[in-house]
């Protein structure tokens, strides 16, 4: 059975197109559906709605996806705010003509990035778009003014080193550490249950990620984490016993909830993903505020400029520097780290709750990702205190996630145990997290403050 079967004898998406087509809204698959009541359904969340399906559809890597939602949700911002000026335009594009639809003009600008960086015509989506709104001056001149934004910023971004990353792997082409951390790829061994499985890789994933032009800042080699421990150091032995224990997926001290995080927030390439899963969240709380198309659309512009840089500068720490996996350090390397520590001894039998990623550990992209789009919600919300529940939005693919329900007092809460669900899986050191998380939010802090504030 491929995926598409078994999501469609999972979920019963009887409605799915076999060509690609998004789930209608209030249809299951229908990530909007999920979480927006039918009265805030708009035209930036029908299109944000369609991209994390295909997303999920065409089973691409966070990172990928991360690159994904920025194009399209700032070039469907500008178009439509170039109609009323109401933010400033960071990029220079002027106003839009007199009288057309900025709703349109959102639309016609996404779908034209979102099919550049998809590779997909969504001729389907734009069809089923365009029927929401009545011919006459309007739609034609925000149809016309939203495909030369879109086209102006595919242009823009056509040498932006994008298309590396689409290659799933890399020859080397970062310098390798050389030492006893250095990273090495997963084994077979790593089929959870439940949940898919992956066969190993002889390669690291998405290398080009790190190497591609971001949208906010200049240099992301200004962006570098601070090192990674010393393999013979007191505090790589307590990150040691730390994963030895909690992470392990027979773990003896890791609690149901705990166990439940970590599923929660897998979000791995064959559902939403990480940036999708979080764009799912901002249709939530954006719906639970109020908040009206345009500022809708900006917000999701903000968030998706911070998941793309977010996942540039998560990749370049990676590749650069070269860490390994808790995996591989307590199955295979714990002698070879000369740790005084007796802890620190080799655990050749020892599985991890979900599937370790086949990229180096350090930073940690789940964190970073989450903590930007979590500063950039509280920023765009008026403050952290936000108090939501939320279900997981692929659960045919957990189905031990069926009904259950998280609930979160604040975005940086939810931050933390984003974070956190993957050490609660074995699969990333606490200092991944910890340095992504600092990276993550001070890159939301510098997005906000620069990019679309209101005009006085």
């Amino acid at each position: 059975m491929n995926r598409r079967s078994f999501l469609r004898a999972g979920a019963g998406l009887g409605s799915l197109c076999l060509s690609g087509c998004a789930v209608p809204f209030g249809k299951t698959g229908s990530y909007a559906g999920q979480v927006v009541a039918a009265r805030d359904f708009d035209s930036a969340t029908f299109w944000i709605d369609v991209l994390v399906q295909q997303a999920r559809d065409s089973m691409l890597s966070p990172p990928r996806v991360a690159y994904c939602l920025a194009g399209p949700t700032i070039a469907g911002f500008v178009a439509a705010n170039a109609v009323s000026g109401r933010f400033e335009d960071n990029f220079g594009l002027g106003p839009a003509p007199r009288g057309a639809d900025p709703e349109v003009a959102y639309g016609a600008a996404f779908a034209t990035v979102a099919s550049e960086v998809l590779l997909t015509p969504l001729t389907m989506q734009r069809l089923a778009f365009m029927t929401r709104f009545t011919d006459g001056a309007a739609k034609s001149l925000g149809a016309e003014w939203g495909r030369k934004v879109g086209l102006h910023f595919v242009k823009m971004r056509t040498f932006d080193g994008s298309g590396s990353s689409k290659l799933p792997y890399y020859f080397h082409n970062w310098p390798r550490r050389g030492d006893v951390l250095q990273w090495l790829p997963t084994g077979e061994h790593y089929a959870t249950h439940p949940g898919p499985a992956f066969d190993d890789y002889a390669r690291g994933l998405n290398a080009g990620q790190g190497k591609i032009k971001p949208w906010s800042i200049q240099n992301v080699k200004a962006w570098r984490a601070d090192p990674f421990y010393d393999p013979r150091s007191p505090e790589f032995a307590e990150e040691f016993h730390l994963l030895h224990t909690l992470g392990a997926g027979d773990s003896t001290i890791r609690t149901a909830d705990q166990t439940q995080i970590a599923i929660f927030w897998e979000d791995g390439p064959w559902g939403a993903t990480t940036s999708g899963h979080l764009a799912q969240i901002a249709m939530q709380l954006l719906a639970m505020r109020g908040f009206g198309f345009l500022e809708k659309a900006r917000a999701y512009a903000l968030i998706g400029m911070g998941q793309c840089d977010a996942s540039i500068v998560a990749w370049y720490n990676k590749y650069s520097f070269d860490i390994l996996r808790p995996e591989t350090a307590i199955r295979v390397r714990a002698r070879q780290f000369a740790n005084p520590d007796p802890r620190v001894v080799p655990d050749p039998k020892w599985k991890t709750v979900i599937n370790t990623p086949n990229f180096p550990s350090y930073i940690a992209g789940h964190s970073a990702l989450g903590s930007a789009a979590t500063r950039t919600l509280a920023h765009v919300l008026g403050g952290d205190a936000v108090s939501f529940s939320h279900q997981a939005p692929d659960q045919v693919i957990w189905p031990v996630l069926r009904g259950k329900t998280r609930h979160f007092t604040s975005l940086s809460q939810l931050s933390e145990e984003n974070g956190m669900s993957r050490i609660y899986g074995g699969v990333h050191w606490l200092r991944d997290h910890q340095a992504s998380t600092k990276l993550g939010y001070a890159l939301a802090d510098h997005i906000t403050a620069t990019y679309f504030k209101a005009r006085g």
